[in-house]
């Protein structure tokens, strides 16, 4: 890099700022060579029978283990293989129906190369991602994809920088690919990660934070104001529920509607549910996401809804309170 570009910055600025060019560098180089191989990997990787094993050691072991969580998140079954440990028992693992991704900058690490023979033998298939197409895992491999790199951001040009970050490009971007031709959505990345804020928000319906059964205030229209507000106080949702006979839904009575009764009528103690209720109140149906009930409730400054089913009978109520303990919202 030109020295002219440091002037005015800091020692460690100045540093980062020459890693920053190199690895970027680095990446600009691997874009320009990807070519048919990479194509080659991700059909492969498509026509999977088995899993997707990922092995390495050392840093590029560390990029190992990510490109398989990667993988495995996205759509393609996949799970991390330490290259040491493989040959001291974790071969056992490893089907023929697999695939084997090797990842060594220099190609020539012993351990992968007995996996690399282990897994021939088995009839797995390899992919390997080094630096050296010329090593003996390159050439011995199903498929090589190039991840060289001019050099390390190490001054020494020693501790693996730049060349770990083209590997762990290069996992990403056949992991995208796949994801991409399985046309993999939102709601299967949700599955993958149920217990993530995205699994929570596209997997958590209403029926499963609804208030049902006994938990529900429910009065009739002519309910003496009294008996409504004892129902209101022992159930806890800050309304009542007001319902036909045949368990509809006609109304509901809210804390809010207490108060606007009682500003324009005053003294409501002699007063029924009838003279003060909401009217025709927003229902939601029990097999809506509770993200998309808690966006309605939002829009129309609601803190409660009602569940019903198609036939319009009343199955539950929720409350934001509920959507936010289940971290819906």
């Amino acid at each position: 890099m030109d020295q002219t570009t440091d002037v005015g910055r800091g020692p460690h600025l100045a540093s980062a700022h020459r890693t920053f060019s190199i690895e970027i560098r680095a990446l600009q180089d691997l874009l320009a060579r990807l070519d048919a191989h990479f194509e080659q990997a991700v059909d492969l990787l498509l026509a999977c029978q088995g899993r997707v094993v990922v092995t390495g050691i050392g840093k590029s072991g560390h990029i190992a283990r990510k490109v398989a969580a990667t993988l495995a998140s996205t759509g393609t079954p996949a799970f991390f293989m330490h290259g040491a440990e493989a040959i001291h028992g974790d071969l056992g693992m490893l089907t023929g129906q697999d695939i084997v991704i090797a990842i060594s900058y220099s190609g020539a690490a012993s351990e992968l190369l007995t996996v690399l023979t282990v897994a021939k033998r088995m009839g797995a298939r390899i992919i390997a991602i080094t630096g050296n197409a010329q090593s003996e895992l390159a050439r011995n491999a199903d498929l090589h994809l190039d991840g060289g790199v001019r050099q390390e951001a190490c001054p020494l040009n020693l501790a693996p920088t730049a060349s770990t970050t083209a590997a762990l490009v290069l996992g990403d971007a056949l992991a995208v690919a796949c994801l991409e031709a399985r046309h993999f959505s939102a709601e299967d990345f949700a599955r993958s990660h149920p217990g993530g804020a995205l699994g929570r928000r596209l997997l958590t319906y209403v029926r499963d934070v609804m208030r049902h059964g006994d938990a529900l205030p429910l009065v009739k229209e002519d309910t003496a104001m009294h008996d409504a507000l004892k129902e209101m106080s022992a159930k806890g949702m800050g309304m009542t529920i007001v319902v036909d006979d045949a368990r509809r839904p006609i109304g509901i009575f809210t804390d809010g509607d207490l108060r606007r009764l009682i500003q324009k009528r005053g003294d409501v103690r002699s007063l029924i549910v009838g003279d003060g209720m909401t009217r025709n109140p927003r229902c939601v149906s029990s097999d809506a996401l509770a993200v998309e009930a808690a966006a309605r409730m939002d829009a129309g400054r609601l803190n409660q809804m009602l569940v019903v089913d198609e036939g319009g009978l009343l199955l539950g109520a929720l409350h934001m309170h509920d959507l936010m303990a289940a971290k819906v919202i």
